[in-house]
């Protein structure tokens, strides 16, 4: 009875290596399939993440939303020149006035305030007259008076000099600052400005015009002492902008003292890049730096990109 029994042990024995050839051949099959499977679902996929790419609008035609302020340790109103003029404070450290755009506010600054505040510095929000929180009086608008508005801002607050950081309208503001009272202005960082009419055209088109309207419109009613104000503040935006600014080359040619940067966006809707460069050659020891893939709404397209350029100018 023990041979058949080791007969068949022996028989089984030999059977194991077919077997088992069998099984792996089976299995590399197998894997073989999974592993096509899985390259053409990866090639798929990356198929569907360049249609995705190719379908996203690129950066300079998008408006992302803009996160809150920060909570203010100061705010309060400055009575100049027939108006009131609000100012907040958050920060400690090195002063940086942030001054907005034509028809926006302070709100605006939401990615900025944050970045400047991490790298130490005290952050001055003054709403424009007329603009946000601050009332327009009935003296016509102009840059000059609202640089004189924030001059009078730095009174109330002592502050004798700081930088300045302006966006659009606010960086002209800034210009006129530096240009009347240089002494009060230790570095000007001009985001989007024009200086007088060469080189200017028409807007281009852009998805993007038709969402700021309703943008700012909302943000003004939101905190603006009379939120039926808007209309108002933008016929006195349209009339102050369809004269000024309006700088000679000898006026430009003046401005000394302070350190100035002309940051040009290079897809922005209504500034040229041949005015900015105009600008920059205007200005003596003027830095041009060119934002990319962004447009006058750089600070909410890019607000990284937007804060490093801003945060090396003034710290260097």
């Amino acid at each position: 009875m023990n041979k058949p029994s080791r007969h068949v042990a022996h028989a089984n024995d030999a059977e194991h290596p077919v077997l088992l050839y069998c099984c792996l051949s089976a299995l590399t099959t197998l894997l073989a399939a999974l592993l096509l499977a899985a390259a053409s679902a990866s090639a798929s996929a990356q198929t569907d993440a360049i249609a995705t790419a190719s379908a996203r609008p690129p950066r300079y035609e998008t408006l992302p939303a803009v996160p809150p302020l920060p909570a203010l340790a100061e705010e309060g109103h400055v009575e100049h020149a027939g108006a009131r003029i609000w100012y907040g404070i958050v920060g400690h450290g090195s002063p940086v006035i942030l001054l907005h755009g034509g028809r926006a506010s302070s709100l605006g600054w939401g990615h900025q305030v944050r970045a400047l505040v991490a790298r130490k510095h005290r952050v001055i929000l003054v709403d424009s007259r007329g603009h946000g929180r601050s009332t327009l009086g009935e003296q016509p608008l102009s840059y000059a008076l609202m640089a004189q508005d924030v001059a009078a801002v730095m009174d109330r607050l002592k502050l004798r000099r700081a930088a300045v950081a302006g966006w659009s309208d606010g960086a002209i503001v800034g210009l006129e600052l530096s240009m009347r009272q240089p002494q009060r202005v230790s570095r000007l960082f001009a985001f989007g400005p024009n200086v007088n009419r060469r080189h200017i055209e028409a807007p281009l088109p852009s998805p993007v015009l038709p969402l700021i309207g309703p943008r700012l419109r909302a943000d003004y009613e939101a905190i603006a002492p009379d939120p039926q104000g808007f209309m108002r503040l933008g016929d006195a935006v349209a009339a102050m902008q369809a004269k000024e600014p309006d700088y000679t080359d000898a006026q430009l040619a003046a401005l000394r003292g302070s350190a100035i940067a002309i940051a040009a966006a290079d897809h922005d809707e209504f500034i040229t890049m041949s005015h900015f460069k105009y600008a920059a050659a205007a200005i003596p020891d003027v830095r041009l730096l060119v934002l990319r893939k962004v447009s006058h709404f750089a600070p909410w397209q890019d607000p990284a990109g937007f804060n490093e350029a801003l945060l090396d100018f003034l710290n260097h």
